[in-house]
């Protein structure tokens, strides 16, 4: 462990000076999208609004607490704060579902969603197993940690059909490789103790984005042809399923490149090729059909009809794509300036023409109210924050504060990103609050715990951290 000079750094203001604004920014548009006129003074906490600013109130308040925390007890006190969330998370299996998922907890009108600061939690204790190791190199057991971590976390939150946030805790996939975390020791042991090969490296760790982008093109193409009643005509007379078309069509592919190499690669790359190929064609043959199954046996009814409903397998623009569509045409309707503040009509509850627009719609009101002008400030100052983030995670001290800083942007950056996507009409119907304007409790105090946190270990970069 690096031990460093107790000496305060100060904290960030230009990260508080852009939260302060996305925070009054929010305020302001759930002010407009859930107002009351029986119910007009803002603090009013029988209102969504006067909740908001008490959640808000709350979330400051525990960023103060944490702010009086030295940062070597925040390091110390992870596990701690892992275990409880987990147990949460198995608690509320137990709970009846709401809107199909089983997510909170609490009595009535109140309560907490663990899953919200499992994003939080999950980020630090990432950061704390990986920090454990020793040199720069990352060993085969703080491998297992992290993706234990992160993947237990994931199937407690798979098994809560909470999919939106199951998606996000993709983003520390990011965060281990920008660590130099992949899957290239797993893979190697499975070739050389189970396959008998006798490979030093994988083409895993050098080629982890394009395989990213590879495995994105092979979901969208398995979900679209992947269907539980449709069919199509493989040969005259012959129906068969998308995705039995899909596993043929690799099929064909696969033995094609086979022949190739085996014809015209060097001799002395043969075996290699060859046995790379076979595997890439198996692993591709388990995905297709995980995906498959996932679709037609997994998702629920409202999942499936969001995600065809995208990829233009079908068209219900009144019926099953109405959140969608309405929501896109509120945020083309602002125009260049916007139709102004409290002025909405079609993204105003009052009007019903979208739904949930306190929460994952936000963006098509304050788009509606505000304009290009609005939605590209909004945007700038997300890009900022991101960047700031980023800034931060490459100037700390420590490893365990870095991949903390870097797991907090990414977040951020999923959220925004999904979030806007679907209101935009690029990205299915996910249901992902928007950081610090969406209506919400459990997502409001965690984003902001999070980031003070954050501001903290950057405030003390040079205290005794791992």
């Amino acid at each position: 462990m690096n031990r460093y000079a107790h000496k305060s750094e100060g904290w960030d203001w230009f990260t508080i000076l852009i939260v302060a604004a996305l925070l009054f920014m929010g305020i302001v548009n759930v002010y407009s999208a859930a107002f009351n006129p029986e119910r007009p003074f803002i603090f009013d906490l029988n209102t969504l609004y006067g909740k908001q600013i008490m959640w808000i109130g709350i979330g400051l308040f525990l960023g103060i607490v944490i702010s009086l925390i030295d940062s070597d007890y925040i390091r110390k006190l992870t596990p701690l704060a892992f275990l409880t969330v987990l147990v949460l998370l198995i608690l509320v299996l137990f709970t009846e579902p709401i809107n199909g998922a089983r997510s909170w907890l609490g009595v009535g009108s109140m309560g907490i969603q663990p899953s919200e600061f499992s994003k939080f939690t999950t980020s630090l204790m990432l950061a704390y197993v990986i920090a454990q190791g020793r040199g720069k190199l990352i060993s085969r057991k703080t491998l297992i940690a992290a993706l234990t971590v992160v993947v237990l976390t994931m199937l407690l939150i798979l098994i809560q059909n909470d999919t939106g946030t199951f998606l996000v805790f993709t983003a520390f996939f990011f965060v281990m490789y920008r660590e130099g975390i992949t899957f290239d020791p797993i893979i190697l042991f499975f070739l050389n103790n189970i396959f008998g090969f006798r490979y030093k490296e994988t083409w895993v760790g050098v080629h982890f984005i394009p395989m990213i982008f590879m495995i994105i093109f092979f979901s969208i193409i398995t979900l679209y042809l992947t269907e539980s009643v449709h069919t199509y005509s493989f040969l005259p007379g012959v129906d068969v399923k998308g995705w039995v078309l899909l596993i043929v069509s690799l099929t064909m592919l696969a033995v094609l490149v086979f022949f190739l190499v085996h014809q015209f690669a060097a001799q002395r790359s043969k075996k290699k090729i060859k046995s790379i190929l076979v595997i890439s064609y198996f692993i591709a043959i388990g995905y297709v059909g995980v995906v498959s199954y996932t679709y037609l046996n997994v998702l629920q009814v409202h999942q499936k009809d969001r995600i065809d409903l995208w990829l233009g397998k079908i068209e219900d623009q009144d019926g099953k794509d109405y959140n969608r569509n309405r929501a896109l045409a509120a945020v083309g309707s602002g125009g260049f300036s916007g139709v102004g503040y409290k002025e909405a009509i079609l993204s105003s509850p009052r009007s019903g023409h979208v739904p949930e627009s306190e929460t994952d719609f936000i963006f098509s009101v304050y788009s509606e109210e505000w304009g290009f002008i609005g939605s590209a400030t909004l945007v700038v100052l997300f890009t900022l924050l991101l960047i700031r983030i980023i800034v931060i995670a490459e100037r700390q001290k420590s490893r365990f504060a870095r991949i903390y800083a870097n797991s907090v942007a990414m977040i951020i950056f999923y959220h925004f990103a999904i979030n806007v996507g679907m209101n935009i009409g690029i990205i299915p119907v996910i249901g992902i609050p928007l950081p610090f304007f969406s209506y919400g409790g459990s997502s409001m105090m965690s984003f902001l715990i999070m980031i003070f946190v954050l501001l903290k270990l950057d405030s003390q970069r040079r205290e005794v951290l791992a």
